[in-house]
């Protein structure tokens, strides 16, 4: 898949100062997205000022979704909005694949890959570096672990917000890069 594709059906799980900025570039670019946040409220901001989806919940923006992006504070978060009966693996159909661009631990990024492949979902560990700024000028680092069939997948759509986006290995790779970063 090239930049020039069709746009994807996409989520965005999480609308803080990293993932706002994030989920804009995604619908600047023509993607479909849907938009989920704990606080209500700055997704109903989000989808004021771009055009997108306002999601009940993580497994209502995954419904449907070719790539689900997550970006959240920490494993706790990511497994709750992962995780469970409305979690985004709970909305998500065969094939899909979740992008999970949080600062986590190498250990969940394994375990929410093994988890994934049971569903027959991808999933790629892609933690990202720039800050805020980053973020706002779509030119961030995505440091990525994952499987090289789902990294052809979702890169193309990550680089709507990355100026880098490279595979660093498989599942955990590119949180251990991140420590490292």
């Amino acid at each position: 898949m090239s930049e020039t594709n069709t746009a994807r059906r996409v989520a965005f799980i999480g609308l803080g100062v990293m993932g706002g900025p994030m989920a804009g570039h995604l619908a600047a670019k023509g993607h479909d997205v849907a938009v989920w946040n704990r606080t209500r409220a700055r997704a109903e901001a989000w989808t004021t000022a771009h055009p997108g989806r306002l999601a009940v919940s993580p497994a209502d923006a995954a419904a449907g979704a070719d790539i689900v992006f997550t970006c959240v504070g920490n494993d706790d978060d990511v497994r709750a909005v992962v995780l469970g009966a409305d979690g985004v693996f709970a909305g998500m159909a065969p094939g899909a694949v979740l992008v999970d661009h949080t600062t986590a631990s190498t250990g969940l990024a394994r375990k929410l890959a093994e988890e994934a492949a049971g569903r027959g979902l991808g999933f790629l560990d892609a933690p990202v570096s720039g800050g805020q700024a980053g973020a706002e000028n779509g030119q961030l680092t995505v440091m990525v672990g994952g499987d090289p069939a789902v990294f052809a997948r979702a890169e193309p759509v990550m680089r709507a917000y990355g100026r880098a986006v490279t595979l660093m290995g498989g599942p955990g790779a590119g949180q251990l890069t991140k420590m490292v970063n």
